[in-house]
């Protein structure tokens, strides 16, 4: 996966809590409570990164996750449709998402998890089927390294010192 920093200061990002999980620690005394918060943050333009953040209370949860997110924001390569330039398998884990490239008018056809990854990263038009795990932080994390490893026409006859003509076919 490829770091590149994404500067975040005039962004504006909207933020989705996927899931908050109640994590109990036994100790001498009894239990211990703590929640987790799996945040997706993107700006509908390109940009999405998912956050975790575990906190004592919920909103501090939900706070930190979402820090968390903005310093993980990849880059999304989309088409002229808002769809994804091609069909690509995203693999995080044991959880595979397969991200196939929609004409005009078709919407997000996407589970939950996977789906609030594709509307924060701006794409109007995907498929997508969740293959393997079904765990929703696995999920997340293989949609968004699927869309970061997308590339675009451009940036393959660049690599390839071809025409984007060529390389359509």
């Amino acid at each position: 996966m490829k770091h590149t920093i994404i500067d975040t200061t005039n962004m504006e990002l909207t933020e989705k809590v996927v899931s908050i999980k109640r994590v109990t620690k036994v100790v001498k005394g009894g239990r211990n409570f703590r929640f987790t918060a799996l945040v997706v943050v993107g700006d509908g333009e390109g940009h999405v990164g998912a956050g975790l953040g575990k906190a004592a209370e919920i909103p501090e949860a939900i706070r930190k996750g979402k820090e968390d997110a903005t310093k993980n924001l990849v880059t999304v390569a989309l088409d002229e449709n808002k769809s994804v330039t091609h069909d690509y398998l995203g693999k995080f884990g044991s959880a595979t998402v397969l991200l196939k490239k929609a004409p005009e008018g078709t919407g997000i056809i996407a589970g939950g998890p996977a789906r609030s990854v594709c509307e924060l990263a701006g794409i109007k038009n995907i498929r997508t089927k969740s293959l393997g795990s079904n765990n929703k932080q696995n999920v997340v994390l293989a949609t968004i390294a699927g869309l970061s490893a997308l590339k675009s026409p451009e940036e393959v006859a660049k690599n390839r010192g071809k025409s984007v003509e060529e390389v359509i076919g």
